[in-house]
């Protein structure tokens, strides 16, 4: 299938914005080429679901029905989960294609599937020959020409993408292949991951954790493994963040994850935790009663259909974006961890037009990859000190986020002397 000219200036801004975001060291450098390794990986599709909590987004963030919301795409689950929440508008960014495609198809099922059966049935189960005939029937004619070429293109095997969700959609993607490779290597150490999944209650968690997933962290290949920045790049970790997250522990990255892993296993309560049910279960559990990101709960159906004409998605950077933007213009700013990627003066760019766009009582939220601030002597005093952060409260939302794989939560609001 000939791929359009649209499609190919969506992959070349996909490629070049990726670029701009990870290239740091030169070309022919250790540096620079596990950076452009990573960005090689990071132009397809990467997360199929989001790795951010929606719920604790919007506990942090306290929308109304006035707020305008800016937020980065990713995988698109929390754009439309915040729509739950009643806000006046939801804008969407991400420098991936990919994504792009992806929350633009979730806006466009929430709108003309007939019904939540067939929604749920795209996106909870995603593993049905039935979701490719509705892709043809409902969606597909109401489709812009790009993403509707994304989802025709076909692969080397001759299938179209938009197959995934005929075959399993969450084991596709770096993340779902990242996820399945862990799945493999704890069964080649003798721990299948999906027995997890058996738990009956915390304790039964507590016991299969120790037994089954923490051992593996002390193999001698796993720990080598590990002190590989490339063993990451499933997870959507570029070498700058790989080093952060390494430095969380002075033990070394195998203690952070094996410590950021224990959090998703024996903190919370399986049956409530979608996001351990991706990573033991590669999907969603698929009872009637399943923990589901907002959007997919069957409560939440008709809000979110109604209300999915109120998200517009950018293919493009957050800096640039806010920059076409007119000051005072935004309540809620979504970063999600893209600032590890960042170098100072992207941080200051960035922070810059938050600041100007920024309407009285904004509110900032993002995460990092260590339990670091991140900005306090990288953006100038005279940005940061428009911004409150309260450190208690971002310690409480950060152990209240299901997904587990952070270091910190931090939320900044605008002052009142910054107006």
């Amino acid at each position: 299938m000939a791929v359009s000219r649209g499609a190919q200036m969506v992959q070349r801004t996909t490629v070049a914005g990726l670029a701009d975001a990870v290239h740091r060291g030169a070309p022919l450098s250790r540096e620079g080429i596990l950076e452009r390794l990573f960005t090689l990986a990071f132009r397809g599709l990467v997360y199929p679901q989001i790795w951010e909590d929606p719920v604790v987004d919007m506990a942090a963030l306290n929308l109304g029905p006035r707020d305008r919301v800016i937020t980065i795409a990713s995988g698109g689950c929390n754009a439309l989960s915040y729509l739950v929440a009643d806000p006046a508008r939801v804008t969407a960014v991400d420098l991936n294609g990919a994504h792009v495609a992806l929350t633009r198809l979730k806006l466009a099922a929430a709108q003309w599937l007939p019904d939540y059966k067939s929604f749920r049935l795209f996106f909870a189960n995603a593993a049905s020959p039935e979701n490719v005939a509705a892709y043809d029937r409902h969606l597909r004619p109401v489709l812009d020409p790009v993403t509707r070429d994304y989802w025709d293109a076909r692969g080397p095997l001759g299938r179209r993408r938009i197959e995934m969700f005929a075959r399993g959609f969450y084991n596709h993607g770096l993340l779902g292949r990242f996820i399945g490779a862990g799945h493999l290597i704890g069964r080649l150490y003798g721990a299948n991951p999906a027995i997890m999944l058996t738990a009956r209650n915390r304790d039964e968690q507590r016991a299969l954790f120790e037994r089954h997933i923490a051992p593996v962290f002390e193999r001698p290949t796993m720990r080598w493994l590990l002190r590989q920045p490339a063993s990451l790049y499933g997870l959507g970790i570029p070498p700058a963040q790989y080093r952060a997250l390494a430095s969380d522990d002075d033990r070394g990255i195998g203690a952070v994850l094996r410590r950021r892993l224990e959090k998703l296993c024996c903190d919370f309560d399986l049956r409530d935790n979608y996001f351990a049910w991706q990573a033991f279960g590669r999907g969603y559990a698929p009872d009637d009663n399943a923990s589901l990101p907002p959007y997919l709960e069957r409560d939440n159906f008709e809000t979110v259909r109604a209300r999915a004409g109120r998200v517009s998605v950018v293919h493009g950077s957050m800096t640039a974006t806010l920059r076409d933007l007119p000051a005072d213009a935004l309540d809620a700013y979504v970063l999600l961890d893209a600032q590890d990627w960042m170098n100072d003066d992207d941080l200051t760019a960035l922070w810059s037009e938050i600041t100007r766009t920024a309407r009285p009582g904004a509110r900032v939220i993002f995460r990092t990859a260590a339990d670091e601030r991140l900005l306090p002597g990288r953006v100038p005093d005279a940005i940061l000190n428009c911004w409150s952060h309260d450190e208690a409260r971002c310690r409480e939302l950060d152990a209240r986020d299901r997904s587990s794989i952070y270091g910190a939560f931090h939320l900044h609001t605008l002052t009142d002397a910054a107006r």
